[in-house]
């Protein structure tokens, strides 16, 4: 029985990017009221940004689910890098345009000028992993973006060689930027119980005290990705014991030998 009950808390924590496995955390959900609020402005490009693992990828999903059922909303979480299949992609989903042939630039905007004049309501376009789009691509994607036909969020990787949103064809077009960032310390362990209650997992649950959530916050940083990660690993390591050595540990805490085993595991900490 323990058994199962850890492997549900394992699948709670599979890398997943469904709007159904948001988890609404105060500072999380201003931030993401603010993207909403943004949207309805007239904007022509937004851009949300922050370190791999701080949400993006979800916030856009859950941003879709929101709102693709009061307006024309288009999510490509996998970028389009040929540039002909990205316009044909774009012609069809916000038009029901069926482009045979190659599709330029020049060709899609006619397409654009056609159907704005028929139907008013600018369209959303929400473009993941935007850093990888070839620098051509982006610039006519903001250029499609002045003629306010087409609005976009985008979503960015924040390094430390490369500030994106310093490139020169951001700069005076993005007119609103918002950043997401690591969970807080007090914000993690409320993130962990969360999402195992959402599951019915409410043992497991509450194995999770402050002195084990100051652990593996020392070691994710608040990462949520990284937090996911080290996390499906624990509750692995979790049903191996209970399957094969069950009077070895204990099911009412969290043990942080098996958090650091998992951290091994995971890359966080070297063997």
């Amino acid at each position: 029985m323990k058994n199962n009950i850890f492997e549900n808390a394992k699948s709670v924590f599979l890398d997943s990017v469904d709007a159904k496995d948001y988890v609404q955390l105060d500072r999380v959900s201003t931030i993401y009221q603010s993207l909403k609020d943004s949207v309805k402005k007239p904007l022509k490009m937004i851009l949300l940004y922050g370190k791999p693992g701080t949400g993006k990828s979800m916030f856009l999903n859950k941003l879709y689910h929101d709102l693709s059922t009061s307006q024309k909303v288009i999510i490509y979480q996998t970028p389009i890098l040929d540039e002909n299949e990205f316009f044909k992609s774009l012609a069809q989903d916000l038009f029901d345009v069926k482009y045979q042939g190659e599709l330029n630039f020049t060709q899609f905007m006619s397409i654009v000028k056609k159907h704005t004049i028929d139907n008013p309501e600018v369209p959303l376009v929400l473009l993941d992993e935007a850093q990888l789009y070839p620098t051509v691509q982006m610039e006519k994607i903001r250029l499609l973006s002045d003629t306010r036909s087409v609005k976009f969020v985008i979503t960015l990787h924040k390094t430390q060689k490369e500030d994106l949103i310093a490139k020169e064809h951001f700069k005076t077009r993005i007119w609103e930027t918002i950043e997401l960032e690591n969970a807080l310390n007090n914000e993690l362990k409320i993130y962990i119980q969360k999402k195992l209650m959402k599951a019915n997992c409410f043992d497991t649950a509450n194995m999770f005290n402050q002195r084990s959530v100051n652990f593996i916050y020392k070691l994710t940083k608040g990462n949520y990705r990284d937090t996911n990660k080290l996390l499906y690993s624990l509750f692995e390591i979790y049903s191996w014991y209970l399957q094969n050595s069950p009077s070895s540990i204990k099911t009412n805490e969290i043990s942080k030998k098996i958090v650091e085993m998992s951290a091994i595991h995971t890359g966080l900490i070297n063997a």
